[in-house]
């Protein structure tokens, strides 16, 4: 027995010196951006480096921020001498703020495995979440790509012809004769035509409502959170397309104003704006939001309202704010499609209770049809969209504009 205590005394004694004769002898960094795309997959990685003489057993438990809420995250494998392994895993955040990561600890076995020393490596670290930028840096991939219609964006023709002149150049076969100028003509003696491109540096404004309306939870993420992000998405493809985009946030207050602009850094302007917006969801003021309209934007422009009507009640109460702004710009709003009432429409009811919750539903979906058409009625364009659309259908109808030359 004695011999045995012995033996094993020994090879705890090696284990101890084998692990702990080195000071590092695992090396471990956590690689994360210094910012997260919010409602999109990012992937974090984390590399671990073996420096010991002799093969050990892993164990690394990654401490993720606690909005996650994600306490199971560990990887074990074995790790050979002066080898580096990667491992990878993804988190899909769903509120922007500020995100902080805890501490990689690892866990090396010694080399008969009879003992474990930990290691703790990048304590504490800040991330902020923001805005869906991954989700806007790869439709200008697609659009330098000439890829738009993988991503859901459609081909639209253009109604006419742009109104805004480009250049004079000489005549090919297939050019409008319409668009001949007959004095460049007689100077060159050569056919020359006027070409023409789309208008440029025309005002679009996101306006967001930051109301009550719109916390209304899907997938995860409130409908503001999708608005917000289709809102960077739209201001994006504006300033691709020549023209000037700008902001307003309003719910009680008018909180922000980013004035309408082309300029570099308005794209960087924009999400920095869209990152900083909090809200306590109050009742929105829409009087107060069309009197800043009325006296900050002297141009006509395009307004795409982000807000959410569950009722035609509900609308009528702002629909004259809604008519004035129409009478001076181009107005849209964009509200949302309850996709899960399609679950209980189409689900035959089997006791009372799911009887009255399928005519509630009917009721509600024919209620956003009405409203539909009530908004249109009063020259108001509308987009009824499911919150996982409404990138899409918003990017589409602005193109829709563009092409039809309403701005």
């Amino acid at each position: 027995m004695l011999i045995v205590l012995g033996v094993a005394a020994v090879f705890l004694s090696l284990d101890i010196f084998s692990l702990y004769r080195q000071s590092r002898g695992i090396t471990a960094f956590r690689n994360c951006p210094e910012r997260l795309s919010n409602g999109d997959v990012n992937t974090i990685s984390i590399s671990i480096t073996n420096k010991y003489p002799f093969k050990t057993g892993i164990t690394l438990v990654e401490e993720v921020p606690f909005q996650f809420q994600k306490r199971d995250l560990i990887f074990k494998m074995s790790l050979g001498v002066d080898k580096t392994e990667t491992l990878y895993y993804d988190l899909r955040p769903t509120e922007r703020g500020l995100y902080r990561f805890g501490a990689v600890n690892v866990f090396a076995t010694g080399l008969f495995g009879l003992i474990t020393r930990r290691y703790i490596f990048d304590e504490e670290k800040d991330v902020a979440v923001y805005p869906s930028f991954i989700e806007m840096h790869k439709y200008e991939l697609l659009a330098a790509s000439h890829r738009l219609t993988d991503y859901g964006i459609k081909k639209i023709r253009r109604i006419g012809h742009a109104t805004e002149f480009d250049h004079i150049k000489h005549y090919v076969m297939g050019d409008d004769p319409r668009t001949i100028n007959y004095k460049a003509t007689a100077r060159m003696n050569q056919m020359m035509v006027n070409t023409y491109q789309e208008e440029k540096s025309q005002p679009v404004y996101c306006l967001i409502d930051k109301g009550r309306t719109m916390k209304m939870p899907f997938n995860g993420m409130t409908l503001l959170d999708y608005a917000i992000n289709s809102t960077l998405m739209v201001c994006s493809t504006a300033l691709n397309k020549g023209d000037k985009a700008g902001l307003i946030t309003f719910s009680k207050d008018i909180d922000e104003i980013l004035p309408a602009d082309r300029q570099r850094r308005q794209r960087d302007k924009i999400l920095e704006t869209l990152y900083a917006q909090k809200t306590d969801f109050k009742e929105s003021d829409y009087e107060r939001l069309y009197t800043t309209v009325h006296r900050k934007l002297s141009q006509r422009s395009l307004i795409i309202l982000y807000t959410n009507f569950e009722t035609v009640n509900g609308m009528r109460r702002q629909l004259k704010y809604l008519s004035r702004m129409a009478k001076d710009h181009l107005v849209l709003v964009s509200f949302f499609l309850n996709s899960e009432f399609n679950e209980v429409l189409e689900t035959p009811p089997t006791n009372l209770e799911e009887t009255f919750r399928k005519g509630i539903a009917e009721k509600l979906w024919n209620d956003k049809y009405l409203i539909v058409k009530e908004l249109n009625r009063y020259g108001i364009y509308t987009i009824l969209s499911k919150p996982e659309n409404l990138t899409i259908d918003s990017i589409n109808k602005y193109l829709e504009f563009k092409a039809r030359g309403l701005i």
